[in-house]
């Protein structure tokens, strides 16, 4: 009798254990939700004679630079301004998730359509990895540094 009452002690804590590890570990309803670990890292625009800007993206951080309210394409259009929406030079929450980011802008998760490339067939072997955003109708495209 002693002996199925310490096994069920054991088999209950296993049990707890397990749910408890569940609840806030890697994919647990509790986790904590980060960017992609391929995305992390600062991203330059590839084309600064239009606009000139960079995301820094960490764990669950990203800060976007540049992208000044003086940038504006030569037709005037703002809502061409990549990322003008979110305030300039401050870490905000984030994370990636399906082909988005969420990034926090003053209490309200907004999310931004991205598209993530690869390339390894340059001169020198070397990997190099892009971003691609739509704003208004026009893309910009990010190189990772």
């Amino acid at each position: 009798m002693r002996i199925i009452a310490i096994k069920t002690a054991v088999l209950l804590l296993a049990a707890f254990f397990i749910a408890s590890c569940n609840s806030g570990g890697v994919g647990g309803s509790g986790s904590v939700k980060s960017f992609d670990y391929k995305l992390q890292g600062t991203w330059e625009s590839n084309d600064p004679s239009v606009y000139s800007g960079s995301l820094i993206i960490g764990y669950d951080r990203i800060t976007i630079t540049g992208y000044s309210e003086s940038q504006k394409p030569t037709d005037g259009d703002a809502s061409q301004r990549p990322f003008s929406q979110f305030p300039r030079n401050k870490a905000m929450k984030g994370y990636s998730e399906d082909g988005k980011f969420f990034i926090d802008n003053v209490g309200t998760m907004e999310s931004i359509p991205y598209i993530y490339s690869e390339d390894h067939t340059t001169p020198d072997y070397k990997l190099v990895k892009y971003l691609k955003f739509t704003f208004g109708g026009r893309d910009e495209n990010l190189d990772y540094k």
